[in-house]
């Protein structure tokens, strides 16, 4: 077969950009063509894992989601964040194609890559696929591991494959169509999984990969880089140099299982760039680390196209004259990759026709921060809503039009949105009187953000209560989380900044705060002695503080701290000399067992029970 190759003008980049279509296929570069490909292998549709789960979940916004797996095979919860489809939220009946993306050699336990570096929760907006981003894998090439290393049991094909694919169908509304993207060790991976499991991804593109493992020098070019960003073994990985599963793992020797597969390749070449610094060395940059690694991203990309050539595996490869080994060149690659993976996961490359009109219209005129809409005015349960690229505008009867954005969005979509239980928002998005958060109303509660809490919903009988404390600017002062269920399921939880509040049908809502709350969380919580509060806390002399629960007080003072006494004879002593106005003052000790009983020490006495006998001392 004949390569050709058309050089078109790419006004992002440096310079020319050279684009080899392999098997002849050749459009203009401008047009970051879909090259057809014939129809992919059969996949057996993935089947439940037993133990795999979903622990946690968090909103960043309505379109936004962090999940924590549980994996089986690594034995830990595993992060994925999912950008959902343009229309998840005005079609919750359909289900949506997937695109992973696959961080770099270096990747963080917090945050993917594509999120901290790129544009992509912005890009993905106004397009109908659910994006999933493994959060991890430092320098794992999203492989499985033969042995553990560095306290981690890497078992990532199997988890992405295996254990990962039946939740995002089966409880993220996606379809088995797929696309595998990655940037540097994440590229290397798209290719290496995706011609380990034919068909099961539709499209797949290596940004900057090294796709040539087992070649020679390549082990110890590898080891090198995983030992620098980790202190990584590859031995651990695949075994050393000539062990079998180098190969087993090599997107150049497994080529031809990526036939019928929609492939994109891509690299620079390493010299000084758009979006590169130029050194005093005339066309290098000053990343030099970056500058080595994408010539060698370069070298091993041509070979692997080569390669597929020679065995007629369609693919495109866009090779930029120039560029080196960073986020700003990956970020324009996902771009323009965009059309092709659109075609091979069946998306129309399109943007949706949508217009304000209603109620609707003279709140978005008022809110241009907004961006372009996304979606047509589409029903909720009770009311319409719009969806817009920074925010919906939702409407009902009694509430009329308010915009919900951002976190709070977010927090508002966890909370069960307008069919929830906080009802419709009654305003837009408010600074808070302290100046340091923001917060939407909504018909049984607030929601309330900030840069370091995040966004929380407060309601019921603990938002009456915050409410008369002074809300944000009383003693608890912000949420950091939601409401729940206490362990047992007696009574509700809200944490604070401060401390939190708790609810039970007897006792009502309380707040437990500060050094208070610190001791409560030392002798269990609800669940120890003390039970639930009973009062929020009360001051008292000389600057003292006390909170009533069920089983007990706990005082504190500025000098002594918190202690904790249990109704009984020492309490009942202790009373009758005049509580922490008496002569023996606050307690500053809890219940401490003597031969025979116990003692309370306070500041100016102790008091002794032996053999159910009250002794003040």
């Amino acid at each position: 077969m004949r390569k050709q190759f058309v050089r078109g003008a790419l006004g992002l980049m440096a310079g020319a950009i050279s684009v080899c279509t392999v098997l002849g296929v050749t459009t203009p570069a401008m047009a970051a063509p879909v090259v057809p490909a014939p129809q992919a292998p059969a996949v057996s549709a993935p089947v439940a894992v037993p133990g795999v789960k979903i622990t946690n979940t968090f909103w960043y916004s309505d379109r936004r989601v962090a999940m924590w797996v549980y994996s089986p095979a690594m034995g830990t919860n595993i992060q994925v964040q999912v950008l959902l489809a343009r229309d998840w939220n005005y079609r919750p009946a359909n289900k949506f194609p997937q695109m992973y993306m696959l961080d770099g050699l270096r990747a963080q336990d917090d945050q993917n890559g594509w999120i901290l570096n790129t544009n992509i929760e912005d890009f993905y907006k106004d397009k109908n696929v659910n994006v999933v981003l493994p959060v991890g894998g430092e320098s794992s090439f999203y492989t499985d591991w033969a042995e553990p290393d560095n306290g981690k049991n890497y078992q990532w094909e199997t988890f992405l494959t295996k254990e990962l694919p039946p939740l995002m169908e089966s409880q993220w509304r996606s379809t088995d169509v797929r696309g595998v993207e990655g940037l540097s060790m994440g590229g290397s991976a798209a290719m290496m999984l995706a011609a380990r499991n034919p068909g099961f991804f539709k499209f797949a593109a290596s940004f900057s990969g090294i796709l040539q493992l087992s070649s020679f020098g390549m082990p110890q070019a590898i080891q090198f880089a995983q030992n620098d960003a980790g202190g990584y073994d590859s031995a651990k990985m695949f075994g050393p140099p000539t062990a079998p599963a180098w190969k087993e793992h090599d997107p150049y020797v497994l080529a031809d299982k990526l036939r019928g597969t929609s492939l994109y390749v891509s690299s620079g070449n390493g010299l000084v760039g758009q979006y590169d610094t130029a050194s005093t060395i005339p066309g290098l940059a000053t990343n030099y680390a970056g500058v080595g690694l994408e010539v060698l991203s370069r070298v091993t990309s041509q070979q692997f196209a080569s390669r597929l050539n020679q065995l007629g595996v369609r693919a495109q490869a866009v090779y930029r004259a120039s560029g080196t080994h960073t986020w700003p060149y990956w970020q324009f690659e996902m771009e323009q990759a965009w059309p092709q993976a659109a075609g091979a996961l069946g998306l129309a490359a399109d943007k949706p026709a949508c217009a304000t009109g209603g109620a609707i219209a003279p709140v978005y005129k008022a809110n241009k921060s907004l961006g372009e809409c996304l979606t047509p005015e589409y029903d909720v349960p009770g009311g319409r809503a719009q969806d817009f690229r920074n925010g919906r505008i939702i409407w009902s009867a009694k509430t009329g039009a308010q915009v919900v954005g951002g976190g709070i969005g977010g927090a508002y979509v966890a909370a069960g949105g307008p069919g929830g239980w906080l009802g419709f928002p009654t305003s837009g998005e408010l600074a808070t009187p302290d100046k340091v958060g923001r917060f939407n109303r909504f018909q049984n509660g607030n929601i309330y953000w900030t840069r370091t809490t995040g966004a929380h919903p407060v309601g019921g009988a603990i938002f009456a209560d915050w409410g008369k404390s002074g809300y944000e600017r009383g003693p608890l002062k912000y949420p950091t989380g939601d409401e729940h269920n206490t362990p047992g399921d007696k009574g509700r939880v809200q944490d604070f900044q401060v401390g939190s509040y708790y609810w039970n049908p007897t006792n009502g809502a309380h707040s437990v705060q500060g050094k208070i709350f610190e001791k409560y969380a030392a002798l269990g919580y609800e669940g120890g002695w003390l039970g639930f509060p009973k009062t929020n806390e009360i001051g008292l002399a000389r600057g003292g503080k006390l909170t009533a629960f069920d089983g007990g007080n706990i005082y504190w003072t500025a000098t002594k701290g918190a202690y904790a006494i249990a109704p009984g004879p020492i309490f009942d002593a202790w009373g009758k000399a005049g509580y922490e106005n008496g002569k023996l003052g606050y307690p500053i000790s809890d219940a401490q067992e003597i031969t025979g009983g116990t003692r309370v020490l306070f500041e100016r006495g102790v008091i002794e029970v032996v053999n159910g006998v009250a002794v003040v001392k």
